[in-house]
């Protein structure tokens, strides 16, 4: 679909995306209940019951890989926000049913022996498949415990995401687990040419969107830093070249996680929306100095080389469904929506920018020229709301600067507390949700 189309298909893009993610669920939770009853029974019900939840921890791993597994075709679709936050509900889902299969476990074997449960632990423990996947539980419940979000408040990014990625050892630890416990992986032919193809799989895709992925695209790209532009004395733009760049599939509102070798250290990596649209000769991302990462950049040396990611994003055009847009933005949260301004070529646009003064408005002057040259709208939203005593986005206030609001598509990028007040609004007024598009960008 080329730039600025309006998609009028009754299925749109995310809602292809969720059914087809749907459909592998419940086929393979299917497959999954039938190899359990096949199994037949264990050596009393409460290890029967035990196994149940064993093989549904092991189906929740898996698709846990695949959420996280950045694969493009959902992450256009989806949106790694969602996909985020879906990863992060059934990661609570899976620790639940992790520790009830433990307990179970070892309360199966307590009453087959008649022993304390205790001592059933410290029997299991020697054993080398229970231990393996005692320490899979034990890391499960470490993440688990350091994602609860009061916590998660307090741990820099760098701590957690080094905590989070001790899961790959616990997903390997489990697979070696569930090879040793014959029960499940070898109860039939079957089930074990099953189990396989759902492991090689989810590593496999995991493999292919966070790895195979990105380093193909930096061989193939090479990207370099060409140019640095202070926009104001806190913002600045960093211009990226490459090779072959009209090959890349990016598209105007996505993001992209930056590295600059030699800039920071190699795990401290930032996303960043891509502030112009691809033109296949280069990108260009705008960055406020909010922290040292950022604050670095406009002492980036031209013709570094530069580690992209992505593009990543479904804040794109490809979600359209009406000929009329309102774009909202804050702060700099303004970049995507001028890269999306650029692109967009066909239809009635009008762009509500909330800032604190005209002096905060980051690219401005570009955003009042793409504005004008679309015929476009423009609404500068300045001052504190405290002051003017009336939310700028309340519902009354949409309505009146936009009176057909509800029969466009909603784009809205900015800080979360602006975010919840826009989509409060929205709702308030009815706007039909498939016309609201919002991405939150992080990587946590």
């Amino acid at each position: 679909m080329s730039s600025g189309t309006v998609r009028r298909a009754a299925v749109l893009p995310v809602d292809a995306a969720r059914r087809a993610m749907w459909m592998f669920v419940i086929g393979n939770a299917v497959i999954v209940e039938a190899l359990f009853l096949s199994a037949g029974s264990d050596k009393n019900g409460v290890l029967t019951t035990a196994r149940f939840f064993g093989v549904h921890a092991a189906l929740l791993m898996l698709f846990q890989l695949l959420l996280v597994a950045r694969l493009p075709w959902l992450d256009r679709r989806i949106g790694m926000d969602r996909l985020t936050v879906w990863h992060r509900w059934v990661g609570f889902l899976l620790l639940w049913t992790v520790l009830t299969h433990a307990t179970l476990v070892v309360a199966g074997f307590a009453a087959l022996d008649g022993t304390s449960m205790a001592r059933t632990f410290t029997a299991l423990s020697g054993v080398p498949a229970s231990l393996l996947g005692m320490l899979a539980a034990g890391i499960v419940v470490v993440v688990a415990a350091v994602s609860v979000r009061p916590l998660r408040r307090r741990l820099p990014y760098e701590v957690w995401h080094g905590l989070h990625l001790l899961l790959y050892v616990a997903l390997g630890l489990s697979f070696v687990h569930e090879l040793q416990e014959t029960t499940t992986f070898a109860s039939s032919a079957f089930a074990t040419a099953y189990w396989w193809i759902l492991w090689l799989f989810a590593f496999g895709a995991l493999l292919f969107g966070r790895v195979a992925v990105p380093l193909w695209r930096n061989a193939y790209h090479r990207f370099r830093v060409a140019a640095v532009v202070p926009e104001s004395d806190d913002v600045v733009s960093v211009h990226v070249t490459g090779r072959h760049l009209d090959r890349l599939p990016a598209r105007a509102g996505q993001f992209c996680i930056w590295r600059f070798p030699g800039h920071n250290h190699w795990w401290l990596a930032n996303p960043f929306s891509l502030s112009a649209a691809p033109n296949g000769q280069g990108l260009r991302l705008t960055a406020k100095a909010a922290g040292s990462t950022s604050a670095g950049l406009r002492n980036l040396p031209v013709g570094s080389r530069a580690f992209v990611e992505g593009p990543y994003g479904a804040f794109t055009s490809l979600h359209r469904t009406r000929p009329g847009t309102l774009l909202i933005a804050g702060g700099v949260g303004i970049t995507p929506v001028r890269a999306m301004l650029e692109e967009q070529t066909t239809g009635d646009v009008v762009v509500l920018y909330r800032v604190r003064g005209e002096a905060d408005a980051v690219l401005l002057d570009e955003v009042r020229r793409l504005v004008a040259l679309r015929g476009g709208r423009l609404h500068l939203l300045t001052g504190r709301t405290a002051e003017s005593g009336t939310p700028p986005f309340a519902p009354d206030n949409l309505q009146r600067l936009v009176p057909d609001i509800t029969g466009r598509d909603v784009y809205v990028c900015g800080p979360p507390a602006m975010t919840g007040a826009v989509l409060a609004g929205l709702r308030d007024l009815r706007v039909p949700a498939r016309q609201v598009h919002a991405e939150k960008f992080g990587l946590a």
